[in-house]
């Protein structure tokens, strides 16, 4: 008897993967829950496990195949031979071939200028690079639907996003071309890659500094580390304070926490923290929900977590979806200053840089004191300079006196 090893529900507006590669050989004895290969998607890179015990069949997918949720990949054989699978394993492969009939709805559709499609339509069309306006929408008064944008995407209307990096370069020397290596982007790149265009050509992109004097900081840091250690059992960095300044700043200034979603503006009254997180495969940016009810000891924990399952691509795709602001460190790299590109259909991402020792005046004196350079960037269609300003001097404040964030002031 043969069990069918498939492709799992990859996650809301998530369509298909790659094959990584398979970590069994057909032949190979295979334990139940033991994982068999490595499946890439444009947003994290997870394993799926053997269904049952036995052997591994024919493999029907091989590596770099691109593969639909649900999807055949190969099967496992109780006790029998791996050749045992092949005729069980053959019939199911035209299982994917549905996915080709919502094509239609990808077609052109009747003008539709400026409808209110909802955030649902807005965030799969801002992830998956497709034009929400050339997808015929079946709802009421002709508006695209959640429904008709993923049958969109089943029908292949990705697919002219998904090659937009691949552009025509002139030629190399045959003396150059001998020494480059051509490496064909990850589902993830590709996918950071059109984000962030898409972010750059959408939003009216704007950047604004300030730098802030972490003498504070790093005083309360080096005074509780260890004992905050020993109780809460994860260190105490830079980064639970800075998300609770964050906090506090976005509830004084609303305008960017919110996002544009067609002609109107929604404001989110919950703060669900982005915290960005450099992996040899790209940059991901999972998400500290409800980052305001959780005290630093319990932000920090779990931006150890996620930096630790991001390392390991363990990160699961709803970690990563729903943030309302970023944080992003380049300070651990060596940063200075730079102006991050924003997280669509966020309104702000915040940079982080390296401390270093500056003179500053003081009082009428010059002293030396630890400063960090700050960046916000933000979309100046939803958040004016003032607002921008004052969030990034909110941010500046508490963090230069770190009461304010136990007064909540």
């Amino acid at each position: 008897m043969a069990t069918e090893i498939r492709v799992p529900t990859l996650g809301e507006s998530v369509s298909e993967a790659t094959i990584g590669r398979w970590f069994k050989k057909p032949g190979d004895a295979v334990k139940a829950d033991e994982p068999v290969l490595e499946l890439e998607t444009d947003k994290v890179t997870l394993e799926v496990n053997a269904p049952a015990s036995g052997t591994l069949g024919d493999i029907l997918a091989k590596d770099g195949e691109t593969v639909s949720p649900g999807a055949v990949l190969g099967s496992i054989v109780e006790g029998g031979a791996a050749a045992a699978s092949a005729p069980k394993a053959e019939a199911p492969k035209a299982a994917p071939a549905p996915a080709a009939a919502p094509a239609p709805a990808a077609a052109p559709a009747k003008p539709a200028a400026a409808r209110d499609n909802g955030p649902a339509v807005s965030r799969i069309a801002a992830e998956s690079g497709i034009d929400a306006s050339r997808v015929a929408g079946t709802g009421k008064d002709g508006r695209v639907t959640k429904g008709d944008m993923l049958a969109a995407i089943a029908g292949g209307a990705a697919a002219a996003p998904a090659a937009a990096p691949a552009q025509m370069r002139a030629p190399s020397a045959p003396v150059d071309a001998e020494r480059e290596e051509r490496v064909k982007m990850t589902k993830l790149r590709q996918t950071i890659a059109r984000r962030l265009k898409d972010a750059q050509n959408t939003a009216a992109m704007l950047t604004t500094f300030n730098d802030v004097d972490m003498s504070a900081v790093m005083n309360l840091r080096s005074q509780y580390k260890d004992v905050f250690e020993k109780k809460h059992g994860t260190k105490l960095g830079f980064m639970g304070f800075f998300t609770k300044a964050v906090i506090q700043a976005l509830k004084d200034v609303p305008a960017v926490n919110a996002e544009i979603d067609g002609q109107d503006i929604v404001f989110k009254n919950y703060y669900h923290i982005g915290i960005a997180v450099g992996t040899e495969k790209g940059l991901v940016v999972p998400v500290v929900r409800d980052a305001d009810d959780l005290s630093v000891a319990g932000i920090e924990k779990k931006i150890a977590d996620f930096g630790r399952r991001a390392r390991d691509g363990k990160l699961s795709i709803d970690e990563m979806q729903g943030g309302t602001f970023t944080i992003t460190n380049g300070g651990i790299y060596g940063s200075l200053l730079s102006t991050p590109i924003l997280n669509a259909p966020q309104s702000g991402i915040l940079g982080m840089h390296r401390i270093e020792e500056r003179p500053v005046v003081r009082n009428g004196q010059v002293v030396v004191r630890p400063m960090m350079y700050l960046a916000l960037s933000y979309d100046h269609r939803i958040v004016d300079g003032k607002e921008a300003v004052t969030f990034l001097v909110r941010v500046k404040e508490a963090l230069e006196d770190p009461a304010r964030l136990v007064l909540d002031l």
